[in-house]
């Protein structure tokens, strides 16, 4: 029999409506391959009596012809989706023994679709990071090597759990989140798809909060079809989310079309920054080419604000995420530090001195430095108004073009050591992995990153594309291109 994890999201369905074989076989190949590569430390909760159970369930409804879309197809969850009674601890000391007593709404489609659930997936604590080696149960590593080398990776962050997970196949798809780039930028270091969708097409209720006007829930897959099939599932409005944007949603994995004759492709100036390698270069170039035979458009476009992207980001985010997490104070649930006779004040402290790392501290301190009286119009009101200028230029730029290509990253994968080292000494050139990514966030905007090609030492790269609010189809029909394109 094939190797089941090998295959497509797709291809699983086909395989279980067909009888060629079971959900229970399908779940058990996922389980035996995550014990084997327990080592990329990819999951942070297994939760496979569950899956057995809801394997069983699945080959009974389709049995019976009850099927859901995703019946006995086994998912991983990034873990700062509540789901309920299982551990969910957002990487963080903080939330280490958390049990939500209710289910995220992305989650719940997921299940309601018939997934199985493998387990709660590795990130960077509270997605604060671009390595995923920030996590407090410690770092995620990339399936990827260099050639002739035996050095960790890093799978890119915060969701590299989830992105190790789908490209070592792990499980079939994943739950992502993406606040400035933190699927996108781990999808094209791990070779998979990744989708982060219009700010607002999917609901929150349930994901645990770093940034509110940023994050969204997001997936990955293994090619476009099932990352258009994932991302429409996990769609659509909730009343128990108030950023989600009451619109209909697209059939958009039955509409894919590759046939992007006429489109007009947007190559942005600004996206060309000092230092790039040569092969993220030529990787856009061919990738402007493939498009180009499929009969789109090349148009040069500007984005002249891009430059201040990553500053008006981490203001911004900062700022978000010290009011977000100021609910951790020892009280009411998570972590509490321990001492005799400390007062209020004192448990507040050692709580929160203790239940976070380093990068959720720094960026703690950061935004309530720049929301304090004497900074707040310096730097908070200024950076939004920079991030309504930014989004102006997608808005101008879209008046031009149907869609626009970016590389991804600046470069391939980097190793864990260097990236411990640089966040530590120099946590601002690790921001800067996110440079291509932070500016669709900041704009609402949905991108995806596809698997383009390697660079010479064997890595994956990955190429972005950007669509006016709410189109993630024509996003998905030029990501399908590029896909076609590639082979």
């Amino acid at each position: 029999m094939t190797d089941l994890t090998k295959l497509t999201i797709r291809q699983t369905i086909d395989g279980l409506k067909s009888k060629k074989f079971s959900s229970a076989e399908v779940t058990e190949s996922y389980i035996k391959n995550i014990e084997q590569h327990r080592n990329l430390n990819a999951f942070i909760t297994e939760t496979f009596e569950v899956a057995r159970a809801q394997a069983r369930k699945s080959d009974e409804k389709i049995a019976n012809n009850q099927a859901g879309e995703l019946e006995g197809v086994p998912l991983g969850i990034k873990d700062l989706f509540c789901t309920k009674d299982i551990r969910t601890t957002c990487g963080s000391k903080m939330l280490e023994n958390f049990i939500p007593s209710y289910e995220s709404t992305v989650t719940q489609k997921l299940l309601d679709a018939g997934s199985v659930t493998l387990g709660k997936l590795n990130m960077d604590e509270f997605a604060m990071g671009s390595a995923n080696t920030n996590s407090y149960f410690g770092a995620v590593i990339n399936p990827y090597k260099k050639k002739n080398s035996d050095e960790d990776l890093v799978p890119g962050g915060s969701s590299g759990g989830s992105a190790a997970a789908v490209a070592a196949n792990l499980c079939a798809g994943a739950t992502g989140s993406d606040t400035g780039g933190s699927v996108r930028q781990p999808a094209a270091y791990t070779n998979i798809v990744g989708v982060k969708p219009t700010y607002g097409r999917c609901s929150r209720y349930g994901m645990i909060s770093y940034a509110s006007s940023l994050d969204q829930a997001a997936i990955f897959g293994k090619d476009v079809y099932d990352a258009a099939l994932l991302q429409r599932i996990i769609s659509g409005f909730d009343n128990k989310d108030s950023t989600s944007i009451e619109l209909a949603v697209p059939q958009f994995e039955k509409l894919l079309n590759s046939d992007i004759k006429g489109k007009k492709i947007g190559i942005a100036k600004e996206y060309f920054v000092s230092g790039m390698p040569d092969e993220i270069v030529k990787l856009w170039n061919r990738g402007k080419e493939i498009l180009q035979k499929r009969g789109a458009e090349i148009v040069e476009i500007s984005l002249p604000h891009t430059e201040f992207a990553p500053a008006v980001y981490y203001i911004l985010a900062s700022a978000e995420c010290s009011s977000n997490l100021a609910r951790y104070d020892g009280v009411r649930y998570g972590f509490r530090a321990e001492g005799d006779n400390l007062n209020l004040e004192e448990m507040y402290e050692q709580t929160r001195a203790q239940g976070f790392g380093d990068e959720v501290k720094r960026r703690i301190l950061t935004g309530t430095y720049v929301l304090s009286a004497g900074y707040f119009d310096a730097y908070y009101k200024k950076a939004q108004r920079v991030r309504n200028l930014i989004r102006q230029d997608f808005i101008e730029a879209f008046k031009q073009v149907d869609a626009i290509l970016t590389p991804t990253a600046p470069s391939a994968a980097f190793s864990i050591n260097e990236s411990k080292t640089l966040g530590n000494s120099d946590p601002v050139k690790i921001y800067l992995n996110d440079v291509f990514t932070i500016p669709v966030n900041l704009a609402g905007l949905p991108a995806m990153s596809v698997p383009a090609g390697f660079d010479q030492d064997g890595l994956p790269l990955g190429l972005q594309i950007i669509s006016k609010h709410f189109d993630e189809q024509t996003m998905f029909d030029v990501a399908l291109a590029l896909e076609e394109g590639s082979k």
